[in-house]
């Protein structure tokens, strides 16, 4: 196989892209691990007066990312993002209003690492945080919530368009709950940023990434894409265009012990309006005619 390295000559512009991109995909891989390897030394090595008084206070501070987390505008106003979402590039925009982007639990329970990940907005996904930002006082708040998850994403295989929303309910009843809009929102060209290793249903592969899913809570889909400096192969997203399209807000009337017939056809109506999204946008983003969203 023939390596295709990147050319020499590309504008400093490009490699601050690419150098934004790589820390993320970098800090996503390995953060973790170091700032708990962090901890691990300082026991060892009994540096009691920098261990004791921040688990003291992380003891304190468990549950700060089930109530509205704690973002840094500096973190968030960094000139790497700027780059990061240029890499791509990522077309999305929601004025005036404040999203918090809802992530599993598991990464806000590795030491360090949190805080890292609460200064620049993320939230828990769990069912006491959505609800905390859908009560906050003043309005204005969203709350982002990738509803197929860990599933999901060993279906996310270029060219295709499997979401895993069938017994994704807890949110409308959520939103019943609350009385909070439901709002689809569609990415057109996520899944062409990594190729996934083949893993169809009945193999091997899928049978090993399922059973961890289920012990882990989180799938390890078998990634690849391109290199820092060469385009055959690595853990660097490819240069894909990702354009979020927003569909109209579903008005929801406050019900505060909505009925399961309630849910379904909440849940119903929004499968149907993300479902026109999908069809009213993807001519303009090159999806065949025949293409269509496959609910699971």
């Amino acid at each position: 196989m023939k390596v295709e390295f990147a050319p020499l000559n590309i504008p400093l512009a490009r490699r601050l892209q690419t150098a934004a991109v790589l820390q993320w995909v970098l800090s996503f891989l390995l953060l973790a691990q170091v700032c708990l390897g962090v901890i691990v030394f300082l026991i060892i090595y009994n540096y009691w007066f920098l261990y004791i008084p921040y688990l003291t206070w992380l003891y304190f501070d468990w549950q700060t990312p089930e109530q509205g987390g704690r973002r840094s505008d500096w973190v968030r106003s960094w000139t790497i993002w700027r780059y990061f979402k240029d890499y791509f590039p990522i077309h999305e925009l929601f004025p005036g209003l404040t999203a918090y982007l809802h992530v599993l639990p598991f990464w806000f329970r590795c030491p360090l690492f949190r805080e890292y990940l609460m200064s620049s907005g993320p939230v828990s996904v769990s069912r006491r945080s959505v609800s905390h930002v859908l009560s906050k006082e003043g309005g204005g708040n969203i709350s982002v919530i990738v509803l197929g998850g860990a599933e999901e994403s060993l279906d996310a295989h270029p060219g295709k368009f499997t979401l895993f929303i069938h017994q994704r309910k807890g949110f409308v009843k959520m939103a019943l709950t609350h009385g909070a809009y439901l709002v689809p929102v569609f990415s057109f060209g996520e899944n062409e940023l990594f190729k996934q290793v083949s893993n169809p249903e009945g193999s091997w592969l899928r049978a090993v990434q399922e059973k961890l899913q289920k012990i882990m809570g989180f799938a390890l889909p078998l990634f690849h894409a391109r290199g820092i400096f060469q385009y055959n192969f690595g853990l660097m997203p490819y240069r894909k265009p990702i354009h979020t399209v927003v569909g109209r807000p579903i008005p929801v009337r406050q019900t505060l012990h909505p009925t399961p017939e309630q849910i379904e056809e909440l849940h119903q109506t929004y499968m149907d309006e993300l479902r026109k999204l999908f069809e009213e946008h993807k001519g303009k983003y090159g999806i065949p005619e025949n293409e269509t969203l496959i609910f699971r």
